[in-house]
This record gives C-alpha cells, structure tokens and sequence, in this order.
C-alpha cells in the first residue's frame, strides 16, 4: 500500500487506516495516544498507486506538450523543494491569444524515480478540469529541467491576500502607500462558496486533497479563487506544519482527529479542512490555533483531539459560525456533506448585502476622498430605494 499523505490522493474506499503495528517507528507520544507520522509532500504529488482504482476509472486524457521555443521565463516566483516556480510568457498556447501569462513549475531532481513522479503528476493534473481548480496546461519534455505550465493567478495565495485585504493590511503593506479596501461579508462568502465547489469536484472525482487551506488556493482577477499551489507552500509557511519523528511535515492546524491519530484521510477530513478555511476567511488569513506556539504542539493536538473548536471570529455571522461547527464534528459521518456546505454557502451570499463597489481615483500623497462625493453616490443609492445595496470604496 502506498503510505505517503499527498495532499491529493485518488481513492476507491474512502478509508486509509493502518493498524497499530503499520503505524512504525517515527510515532509520537501525545497523552496516551500514540500518534503515527507521515509524510505530507507538495500538493499534486502522488504515487502510482494513487491512481489506481477498481470503482472508479479516469477520464481518458492526453497530456498536452508545449514546445520550449515557445515558453520565455519572466521571473522567479518562489522555490520549493521540488524545483523554482517562475512567471513566464507562452506563445501559441491558446487559439485567441498569441501569448499568455503562465506559472512554469520546474523539477530539480532528474533521477528516474523523480522523472516518474513527474509524469504521474502531469497525468493526474490533466485529469482535474474545473472552474475553481487551477488549470493545467500542460508539459515540456525536450530537455532537462522538466516543466509543468500552470494557469497565472495575478494576486497569488489566498492567505496573503486575505491578510493584505484586512485590518492588518498595514503590517503587510511592505512600505507601500497605497490602501487596500477591507473584505467585505458578501466578498468573502463568494471566496468562500468558490472553494466549497472546487472541493464539491474533488470529490466527485473520488480525490481526497489532505492539505485543504488558504495558503493553497490562489486569487485571480475579478475576486476569482481556485484550488491549488506549487508545491511551495511548506517553504514559504514553514510554520504551519510541524516537523515531527524526523523529516515528516504535517499541517496540524487544519487535520481533523482522526487523521491526527489514526492517519485516516477522507473527504470527510477534508469537510474538517474546509471548516478551517472558513475560519481562516472570516478572521481575514490568521493562524488557526495562533495563540499557540509552534513549540506547544502538543497543546494543538490535545485541543483538537479533545474537542475544542476555534472560536467565532468577530465578523463572522453566526450562521456560517454555525457550519462551520457542522464541520468540526469529532465523528466523520457527523459532519456536513460537502455539497450541503457549497449549497449553504450559496444561500448564505445570496441572503447577504449586496455591496457595490465605487472605484474612486485618488492622489496617492493625498489619500482624502472629498465627503461631497461619498456623500452624493449615498444619497443615489437611496434615490433608488434599493435597501439591499451597501456601499464599498474602492480606491486606486
């Protein structure tokens, strides 16, 4: 049996549970429970094994192959351990468009069992087509290093941008003086559905993502989000997995019990996951469990595997809380269905203000919007008697 914890893992049995012999000797401790570690590589990684299925068969696709004349690197976007990820141009890529922004993930291992681990990726990739799961597009073989070409998502992670679209944006404003407008509720439950119905698909598909969380879904254009990273989040979030028994790197934080302590990996712990998200959402990208070290491990697991939930954040309304909850059941076949989660969010963004945003023109050494002009687009939304529309300032 594979043991790997990939964060997408094709099932056929919606249940990876070893016994207490299989759990090996990178165990740990934690009150009388003894819990088993595995490994938690990149997102996308898999194993021959994880696409074999005697219930479900994949859809016959070829995976497409780009000429390398035709991809020109831009610049580095970040690194992991699998290789560099760049921003890049790719010319006849798209009937429409002569060239087009691309993510390029690069492998730096060459060796044969490398080469294969690539190449049941590109398969797998090719495989998932969604809406709100991050294209591929395809591969470049010609010659070493190997490439995979991903969809560019101008605005990066999820997490960043929620942090940078909060009330700390300040802190992450790196010496900008530009303003960024908070998130509204409507915003964020329209990030929120968008996610719930990326994972809706995964599951469909029978994949089980293992790794569900802000930092690896990513935000293009137009508040569009989309499931999926390159491999780089353990690098640029080190401290949201723990390293425990060795080289094994696991995200505590979002896990559910059971795959705390029994490694047991369905979509029902990504239902878990999905809870933490929204959470993440609402409290604009902070840490679960933040009041807590990375040092008081221990004290995470304990809260997790004993019951406690994290606590309502401040602009959360109590019903999303309320599902959220529904989430972090201790028994998996307690918690929602994925689908009734995407069919409440709906409902949930629906019901909500709808908010219109004014983009509004301003000095950037004289931040000051003039109250005449807040002030007359207030009063034309109350000439059109429309209750259900509040207003959002955008600036640029």
């Amino acid at each position: 049996d594979d043991d790997s914890a990939s964060p997408l893992h094709h099932v056929s049995n919606g249940n990876n549970t070893p016994s207490s012999s299989e759990m090996g000797p990178d165990a740990v401790i934690i009150g009388m429970t003894k819990i088993p570690v595995i490994e938690n590589p990149q997102y996308f990684r898999n194993s021959g094994s994880m696409l074999k299925s005697d219930t479900c068969e994949l859809p016959p696709h070829s995976t497409n192959h780009i000429k390398r004349h035709n991809i020109v690197l831009k610049r580095e976007l970040g690194e992991g351990a699998f290789g560099k990820v760049f921003l890049a141009e790719c010319y006849n890529l798209t009937p429409d468009q002569e060239k087009i922004h691309v993510a390029v993930k690069t492998l730096k291992e060459a060796s044969e069992s490398g080469r294969a681990d690539f190449y049941r990726e590109a398969e797998l990739l090719t495989n998932l087509q969604h809406e709100h799961i991050v294209t591929f597009y395809g591969v470049c073989v010609e010659s070493d290093p190997l490439i995979m070409v991903f969809e560019y998502m101008k605005h990066g992670d999820l997490n960043k941008f929620l942090r940078s679209h909060g009330p700390d944006a300040v802190l992450m404003a790196d010496g900008q003086h530009s303003i960024l407008v908070e998130l509204t509720q409507s915003q964020m439950l329209h990030i929120a559905q968008q996610i719930a119905a990326g994972m809706v698909y995964l599951a469909s598909q029978h994949f089980v993502h293992r790794d569900l969380a802000t930092r690896n879904c990513l935000v293009g254009e137009n508040l569009l989000v989309k499931i999926g990273d390159f491999g780089m989040s353990r690098d640029v979030y080190s401290t949201d997995y723990y390293r425990v028994g060795g080289h094994t790197m696991l995200p505590i934080r979002w896990m559910p019990p059971e795959s705390i302590m029994y490694r047991r990996f369905t979509t029902e712990s990504d239902v878990w996951s999905l809870g933490v998200v929204l959470w993440e959402i609402f409290t604009y990208g902070k840490q679960p469990w933040y009041q807590l070290s990375n040092n008081e491990v221990r004290v995470v697991i304990e809260c997790i595997t004993q019951g406690r939930v994290l606590q309502r954040p401040r602009t959360c309304p109590k019903e999303v809380y309320d599902l959220m909850l529904g989430c972090w059941q201790r028994e998996p076949y307690m918690r929602l269905n994925i689908k009734e989660i995407h069919s409440m969010l709906q409902s949930f963004a629906k019901a909500s203000p709808v908010y219109l945003d004014i983009l509004v023109y301003k000095n950037k050494l004289n931040p000051v919007i003039r109250h005449t002009d807040y002030w007359f687009i207030q009063s034309t939304l109350t000439a059109l008697n429309d209750h259900s529309l509040m207003l959002n300032m955008c600036w640029e």
